[in-house]
């Protein structure tokens, strides 16, 4: 397979002084119900090789276990209604700046949690300081993509959460490739790794690696990358 870039992105990165080669698996879209290690297998094996780190979105990870919801079908309570006014929108993603993004916040962290993180923001917003919303709602929160016009259908119509137990997900997918493997949760402003078989170090690289997301925030339909030193 002859690598080729995303729009925009470049095929290389540079971190520490090695160059990296970022090359993004195009697939189709996954749907509720796929099997994931069946739509791994479809695409990676052709791509990966040894030495290589296999890097999967958390979304498709979540998608395959059930934790899409389309819009229609969440009922926001009064309380998500009221906390989503006072999230900033951004042109890379609505976050929880909507109604149903915001109630399915409540119910994967819980009321408390999120009524804490959203008081003490509002504190120090006034001081100028910025996250401190997400660093206590937690990766929970963080995960949560909203619908956006950029997705790709279904999903711009929908709430996708976080994947459960994503470390586990990451082992199972290296006993089966033999390469390292992470769960990440990329995109244009940032990037988490929410769980992998690399050590503390080696994910702190790879989301320097990543940083630029090279599989793209939309319709690119590369759910997939592989990352290995430039030779």
């Amino acid at each position: 397979m002859n690598p080729a870039p995303n729009e925009g992105k470049a095929l290389e990165a540079v971190v520490d002084g090695t160059a990296w080669v970022r090359i993004p698996i195009r697939t189709h879209v996954v749907m509720p119900g796929d099997d994931l290690d069946a739509f791994i297998a479809q695409y990676a094996p052709e791509v990966v090789q040894p030495g290589d780190i296999l890097f999967v979105t958390e979304k498709i990870v979540a998608i395959t276990q059930g934790r899409s919801y389309l819009v229609e079908d969440i009922h926001p309570r009064g309380l998500a209604r009221f906390l989503s006014r006072y999230v900033v929108k951004t042109k890379h993603g609505i976050g929880l700046g909507m109604p149903e993004t915001m109630e399915m916040a409540l119910r994967e962290c819980g009321t408390p949690r999120i009524l804490f993180a959203a008081a003490v923001a509002a504190v120090t917003k006034l001081f100028g300081r910025r996250g401190d919303f997400y660093r206590i709602a937690g990766d929970k929160a963080r995960a949560i993509d909203g619908p956006t016009s950029g997705t790709i259908p279904p999903y711009n119509k929908a709430v996708v959460l976080g994947p459960t137990e994503p470390a586990k997900v990451a082992a199972r997918l290296k006993s089966t490739l033999g390469v390292d493997v992470a769960v990440v949760d990329i995109n244009d402003i940032g990037g988490n790794i929410l769980g992998s078989t690399l050590d503390r170090a080696g994910e702190q690289r790879l989301v320097r690696i990543l940083k630029d997301n090279p599989l793209g925030q939309g319709h690119q339909s590369t759910p997939l990358g592989v990352i290995r030193p430039a030779v």
